[in-house]
């Protein structure tokens, strides 16, 4: 991951684990795009997720985590496919759909059965994840609908004083969002094409199908 951090940018994620543990709602640059960020066991923070974003509360969020191994503890019957997905492509951006484990709240998807798991290519929010010690809810830092934010300032734009804290790392150095590969299904489907191409995926999983409009 090779990022080294600064003792400003240190004290920052210190003070976002602390905000997290508290139920607070973070925002954070990652190896995409800024994300916006919460406690996954800590309802009300989630909640609160929803309402900054001004999202639908049947669209699932995200989870991000800080290594393969965390992938288990939120998702069930773990296919083979995801697991070469993960081993080639994580830490990075991909995002995989997969049936969640009963200690994931219906209110992280949506009171849908799949959980969207990723583990960012970024010191930033894998040391959240880390110092808070479960994954953390990561969607992108902006208003449903509207662009993403690849800087502190967009992110605030959009944002506002709606969230406990910013921390600035920088612009994001990816800029194209995740490429998400929904695995609950038979074969692996791509239901958005990121920064990870289809062919990319297809070395791994040959038989891999991309949704129609994905």
């Amino acid at each position: 991951m090779g990022i080294k951090l600064s003792s400003s940018v240190r004290e920052q994620v210190e003070k976002g684990v602390s905000i997290l543990k508290q139920g607070g709602v973070v925002v954070f640059p990652t190896d995409t795009v800024y994300g916006l960020g919460a406690s996954i066991g800590i309802s009300s923070a989630v909640e609160r997720v929803y309402r900054i974003k001004e999202r639908p509360r049947d669209m699932a969020l995200p989870l991000l985590l800080a290594n393969v191994s965390q992938i288990d503890e939120v998702a069930r019957s773990v296919p083979p496919p995801a697991r070469l997905l993960a081993d080639k492509f994580l830490p990075g951006a991909l995002t995989l759909v997969l049936f969640k484990s009963e200690s994931v709240s219906d209110i992280v998807t949506g009171n849908n059965k799949t959980v969207a798991v990723r583990i960012p290519a970024h010191p930033i929010p894998t040391a959240l994840v880390r110092g808070v010690g479960t994954p953390v809810v990561g969607t992108s830092a902006n208003l449903s609908g509207q662009p993403s934010a690849l800087t502190t300032e967009e992110a605030q734009a959009q944002l506002g004083d709606k969230v406990d804290l910013i921390i600035d790392g920088g612009r994001c150095p990816g800029g194209k969002e995740s490429t998400i590969v929904d695995l609950t299904g038979e074969t692996p489907v791509i239901l958005r094409e990121g920064a990870i191409s289809r062919e990319e995926l297809r070395q791994i999983c040959p038989d891999i199908t991309i949704k129609e409009g994905g």
